[in-house]
């Protein structure tokens, strides 16, 4: 065990975690925000997406220790006027079927627009690629990020 600083959602966070433990399960039980959630277990689904830095990760892979000391964001960080836009579109498009891979959704188009704010469709494809949707509502994310982009404007 070893005493780890998290910075989530701009709150710091002092945890007593073995370094090796996903930094999905510290957000999760330790901290006890569970917007973010487990898919798969080995980075393949995007459910467990935050950004670490600005940059989005699977979380479910990634060790906590190596989050230390860094700026972590969670679906429930999400604020700027550019996230917020991404959860208008959302809504507006009625995006969420079933809902679960939604927040890992989220938060990758929102890296994707805070990198590129008017994506083409080859853009979305390639960010949204690692995020898998059990629903298929592919489109729909499509629509709303292109939707996004004209609210962040």
């Amino acid at each position: 065990m070893a005493n780890i600083t998290l910075t989530v959602n701009g709150k710091v966070h002092s945890i007593d975690v073995d370094p090796q433990m996903p930094l999905l399960w510290a957000i999760r039980d330790v901290i006890g925000l569970k917007g973010t959630k487990f898919g798969c277990g080995i980075a393949q689904c995007g459910a467990c997406t935050v950004h670490l830095e600005g940059t989005p990760i699977r979380s479910c892979s990634f060790p906590v220790a190596g989050a230390a000391g860094k700026k972590i964001t969670t679906i429930e960080g999400l604020s700027e006027k550019i996230d917020s836009a991404v959860q208008r579109a959302w809504i507006e498009q009625q995006v969420p079927q079933c809902g679960y891979c939604q927040s890992g959704q989220i938060m990758s188009a929102a890296a994707l627009l805070k990198s590129k704010p008017n994506p083409t469709d080859a853009d979305i494809d390639a960010a949204m690629a690692g995020n898998i949707c059990r629903c298929g509502t592919y489109q729909r994310v499509k629509k709303a990020i292109h939707r996004a982009a004209e609210l962040a404007k």
